[in-house]
């Protein structure tokens, strides 16, 4: 049963307008993360990804990461639309979160620009922002989505959203 979509003001996006399959484009907001006090990324060359019913799931180029706090993990997943994901664990100082990054090392065609790119689960971190703003964590903890108030819902993950 598919919800009541919450209507969007001007300035706004709802997540029911997102396609499925999910769409990957280029953005130009600033996208900063802070973890233990150190600023991890520091970019406006992320690439995000829109499915419907899911707010925007926001993947970082290497090279605007600290990749010095970042190490392989063992997980791995499977995404239909994106193939085999592979997942990195993150340490600073004496504060560590496991699992807490994924990456796409081979993506199937419609996502290659994105190869290697990183997106991180905003939940375990001091701070997620974009453009300056406070992100909040999608519903779930399966989920990777970043809530922001030009995004509407209501948002996978939610509960009782699982018939969605």
């Amino acid at each position: 049963m598919r919800p009541t979509p919450i209507p969007p003001q001007p300035d706004q996006e709802s997540v029911w307008d997102y396609p499925r399959p999910p769409r990957l484009e280029d953005t130009s907001k600033h996208i900063q993360i802070i973890f233990n006090g150190v600023a991890i990324v520091d970019t406006k060359r992320a690439k995000r990804v829109l499915e419907t019913s899911h707010p925007p799931v926001y993947y970082i180029p290497p090279e605007d990461i600290r990749m010095e706090y970042l190490e392989a993990s063992p997980r791995t997943t499977f995404c239909e639309w994106k193939g085999q994901g592979a997942y990195y664990n993150l340490f600073v100082g004496d504060k560590r979160v496991d699992h807490v990054a994924w990456y796409y090392p081979k993506p199937t065609p419609a996502f290659a620009s994105m190869q290697n790119y990183v997106a991180f689960y905003p939940r375990p971190m001091d701070a997620c922002l974009v453009d300056g703003e406070q992100v909040q964590p999608q519903p779930g903890e399966f989920y990777g989505g970043w809530i922001t108030s030009d995004i509407v819902g209501p948002f996978k993950g939610e509960a009782g959203s699982w018939g969605w």
